[in-house]
């Protein structure tokens, strides 16, 4: 639906996870009786759940953690570890941090360069763990380090950036864009994820690179900065309806299947339900695992370009170290706001409205609803308990 912002210029109304609900359909399911697993490429996983590259949440043996948990973690292959052999070391310096001199003191540890032969070790470890490896590189270096990640062993290489187009234009003769098309077709078998991107028009350009996944989300995540310092961004429910709809569309076109995969703006369980049901085949997620004891952040999350060198669009954000990997991931959950035992959550939501699995999920009603989150909640938003717990400071940057 479109509304008019002033004479001459329209906008569509787009809804966020608050603003939505899920409906119940007809029947029921016994939990155990959902199958919540997903594919991509020649690899199944049980979980459909990545965590994001990001330095605060996938380290080597935290890939490998959640690994064996069902998920898929992707290395940041730009970051701490590929930078620093004593990797650790650094990220007990980035906690210690005061928030005034953070993003500064932060732009100088990233003026590290990148070395090849960290990303092989890093690769290597993350591989001895007997798991999928996954690892992601902006479009700008790409080109640059892609060769020694496939020779070290990566499985699937994820081209990430704020936003990622099939088409970008530079005058600059000296570096020719990279024609996302002709390289994925280079790296064949390998599957590639890109993104990320926000609207149905770049999520189908982005399929007809040839890629396994797209990545949606610009702006959602609780430590990115990009809709302040930039303007641009959609919310996530409409953004990903959208692109589940290229997905529909290139189908049609190439009877290729697509993953659209929810990256950032989930703080629990009901937002990973909702981001399913808006058309996701899986989420990808980063504060929420950065609050685990195991997390290389140490409490800290803080985002791809946070410290970038002349234009920072992101901020490190403390969260609340209070459970493991297993326990936000696949429970038991001993708090009651849907912060933990995320894949239950999932689950049990399916359940409850009768779905099978993912792609009957996918098909779920939708409801506009912007008293889900405060409708007869008065008494726990006043106490600051469950759903009144959400906007508390003590859950900071639980979401991505």
């Amino acid at each position: 639906m479109e509304v008019e912002i002033g004479r001459g210029k329209k906008a569509r109304r787009a809804y966020g996870f608050d603003d939505v609900a899920i409906v119940p359909s007809r029947r029921t399911r016994d939990p155990d009786d959902v199958d919540i697993s997903w594919t991509l490429g020649p690899y199944r996983f049980e979980l459909p759940l990545l965590a994001a590259a990001l330095d605060g949440v996938v380290a080597p043996q935290t890939a490998g953690v959640i690994g064996r948990l069902g998920g898929l973690a992707v290395l940041n292959l730009e970051g701490i570890f590929c930078r620093y052999e004593d990797a650790d070391a650094q990220l007990e310096r980035i906690s210690t941090f005061s928030r005034d001199i953070a993003t500064r003191e932060m732009q100088d540890m990233y003026r590290e360069p990148i070395k090849p032969e960290l990303i092989a070790q890093r690769i290597k470890e993350v591989k001895s763990h007997g798991v999928v490896t996954a690892a992601s590189l902006t479009p700008q270096k790409v080109r640059k380090y892609y060769e020694v990640a496939l020779d070290a062993g990566l499985d699937i290489l994820v081209i990430q950036g704020t936003v990622v187009s099939a088409e970008h234009v530079s005058r600059d003769e000296t570096r020719p864009p990279l024609n996302l098309k002709e390289f994925i077709r280079e790296l064949q078998p390998t599957p590639v994820m890109v993104g990320g991107c926000a609207s149905y028009h770049t999520g189908l350009h982005l399929m007809r690179t040839g890629a396994a996944g797209v990545l949606v989300g610009v702006g959602p995540g609780a430590i990115c900065t990009t809709r302040g310092v930039l303007g641009i961004g959609v919310p996530q429910a409409t953004a990903i309806a959208d692109v589940a709809a290229a997905r529909s569309q290139h189908m049609l076109e190439t009877g290729e299947y697509v993953k659209v995969i929810a990256d950032g703006g989930m703080r629990n369980g009901g937002d990973v339900a909702k981001a399913i049901a808006c058309g996701a085949d899986a989420v990808m997620l980063g504060s929420a695992l950065a609050r685990a004891y195991e997390a290389p952040g140490r409490g800290y999350n803080w985002g791809m370009a946070t410290f970038h060198p002349t234009l920072p669009r992101g901020t490190r954000v403390a969260t609340t170290q209070n459970g493991t990997l297993e326990e936000i991931i696949k429970g038991p959950a001993r708090e009651n706001d849907g912060t933990f035992n995320l894949m239950g959550g999932l689950r049990t939501s399916m359940a409850t409205c009768g779905y099978r699995d993912i792609a009957e999920f996918n098909r779920a009603e939708l409801m506009v609803a912007p008293a889900l989150q405060t409708e007869g909640k008065h008494l726990q938003r006043e106490q600051g308990v469950g759903m009144g717990a959400i906007d508390t400071p003590a859950t900071v940057g639980v979401g991505d």
